[in-house]
């Protein structure tokens, strides 16, 4: 399966490129120790670094970067960087765009002092035919001091256009550089099919197999990893 990325033509070589999130994770995470000692417990026992869902979230589908660097100082954003003026196609400039607060009026978001910041992206993205893509924050991307807002297109269809990240700034206090290549979000290939639930209580066999498996995850440690994990 395949993801297309197109920028235009005079933004070739100038733009970070967007790459497989498993070839980007954090150095926090990086260095994180598989175990850690458990005061409560008084025993060492795994970090989430040893948690294949949380780690397997991270590593999943493609990470889109901020085109350049941004300097964040007493609540300013400013940058340097020049590109080229559009030619065939037109297209942002600028690494961000905002949305007014009325935007998000009713919702946690809205401050009536604050903008939401918009990250702009300056890739197409295409999408197989009958996948969507879901954007979101990086997941468990914690240290980032914004938070990117979630969003489902259908980029098997909608494919020639941008697709700008609204986001959040959450961390007021913070102050320096947010380095060109950041993740500014993260983009998962979702099939569209049509889903419903059903709910019913466990029989007696099934009842036995959930006893079984989670007396067995809790006495071997990786169970899961070993035997679960595709």
């Amino acid at each position: 399966m395949m993801l297309t990325f197109r920028c235009p033509a005079e933004l070739e070589g100038l733009l970070p490129v967007p790459v497989p999130a498993i070839s980007a994770l954090p150095d926090w995470l990086k260095a994180m120790p598989p175990q850690a000692f458990n005061a409560v417990n008084s025993r060492d026992e795994n970090t989430v670094k040893r948690c294949p869902p949380f780690v397997d979230a991270m590593t999943s589908g493609f990470l889109i970067p901020l085109i350049c660097d941004l300097k964040v100082e007493n609540g300013e954003i400013t940058w340097d960087n020049e590109l080229p003026p559009g030619g065939a196609v037109s297209f942002a400039r600028s690494p961000i765009g905002f949305h007014d607060a009325s935007q998000v009026i009713g919702s946690p978001l809205f401050d009536t002092d604050r903008l939401l910041i918009k990250f702009h992206n300056l890739w197409t993205i295409e999408a197989p035919d009958g996948y969507a893509l879901l954007f979101t924050h990086p997941f468990n991307r914690f240290d980032l001091p914004f938070t990117t807002l979630t969003g489902l297109v259908d980029c098997d269809r909608y494919h020639d256009n941008w697709i700008h990240f609204p986001a959040h700034w959450h961390d007021i206090h913070f102050s320096g550089v947010l380095p060109k290549g950041t993740p500014v979000a993260q983009c998962v290939p979702v099939r569209r099919d049509n889903w419903v639930a059903r709910v019913e209580a466990l029989t007696a066999d099934e009842t036995q197999r959930v006893h079984d498996l989670t007396t067995t995850v809790a006495r071997e440690a990786g169970f899961y990893r070993r035997q679960f994990r595709a």
